[in-house]
């Protein structure tokens, strides 16, 4: 994941071909550079979000 205003989204070293779902992640504040630089990692909200569930109608 790069860290400029606009992140861009690498999978496997493949630029992510939805750069709108992938800055409106970042921004949302759902995923973010890890320490490293070069990988992303889930937020304590991206994770929260993952656990969300959807009640039957």
């Amino acid at each position: 994941m790069s860290s400029s205003c606009e992140p861009d989204l690498f999978v496997d070293g493949v630029a992510c071909c939805d750069q709108m779902t992938a800055h409106a992640l970042a921004h949302g504040g759902y995923l973010r550079p890890a320490e490293d630089g070069a990988t992303a990692e889930l937020t304590a909200s991206g994770r929260a979000a993952l656990t969300v569930t959807v009640a039957a109608a």
